[in-house]
């Protein structure tokens, strides 16, 4: 239904309110190209210049990349994300690791401790889902079933500020998992993630942390060996 507004700011803020909702809902993911102007003009009823200032806004804030002569781009789900996104894209890769190591250590500590039926139920479905894009050999799907699947794990927690963190370090965490996995998917770089989960279950918070703590440094360890003794 196209949006209206006497003003044309007020009708700034509602198309960007809704192509934000759009990239947050996932109908437009991450990597994805979001409909050409003249599309978003015809979907929105809109004027071409209110939505190209909607999409500069967005730009702005770090949730699209606008590309010359290519489209614009979904980078981030959510302006925090933006930030995210652009202040560690050149950091360390193995600083990224260790961060990625001790959060979901943290994580799965708690998880053990405060996990429901419904948490496990999830995990499973998720750790399967995992396993057959990882039988698939498509790097694309592995990387988005991976990341749902510690997303899980860290929503497990309860802890709502930890599972926020997480998720707006997502896309640093994907781009990160892109490259360590390579360009493709090898037997030899598999990660068994049963053990996480069983330990979960189970209650075994110690165990729990020790899997999620070593994970970030199984897939391609030659990557992190920079600087080290």
């Amino acid at each position: 239904m196209p949006l209206t507004s006497p003003r044309r700011s007020a009708l700034a803020d509602q198309v960007i309110a809704e192509l934000r909702n759009q990239i947050a809902s996932g109908e437009w993911p991450v990597g994805s190209r979001i409909p050409t102007e003249p599309e978003l003009v015809e979907q929105l009823g809109v004027a071409r210049n209110t939505v190209r200032e909607a999409v500069r806004a967005l730009a702005h804030n770090g949730l699209l990349d606008i590309r010359q002569g290519s489209g614009t781009f979904v980078v981030a789900t959510s302006e925090l994300a933006g930030v995210m996104h652009r202040r560690f894209a050149d950091a360390d890769p193995a600083h990224i690791a260790e961060l990625r190591s001790t959060l979901e250590s943290t994580a799965a500590k708690l998880a053990a401790e405060r996990r429901t039926e419904r948490d496990l139920k999830q995990l499973d479905t998720l750790l399967e889902r995992r396993e057959a894009a990882w039988s698939a050999g498509d790097r694309e799907v592995f990387v988005d079933a991976d990341s749902t699947f510690h997303l899980a794990v860290v929503a497990a927690s309860h802890n709502d500020v930890l599972t926020a963190l997480y998720a707006d370090l997502g896309d640093v965490l994907r781009a990160w998992l892109r490259d360590d996995v390579g360009d493709e998917l090898r037997p030899e770089n598999h990660m068994d993630h049963a053990r996480l989960v069983a330990a979960i279950r189970a209650g075994d918070a110690d165990a729990a942390a020790t899997e999620a703590a070593g994970y970030p440094f199984l897939c391609r360890p030659e990557l992190f060996d920079g600087g080290r003794d």
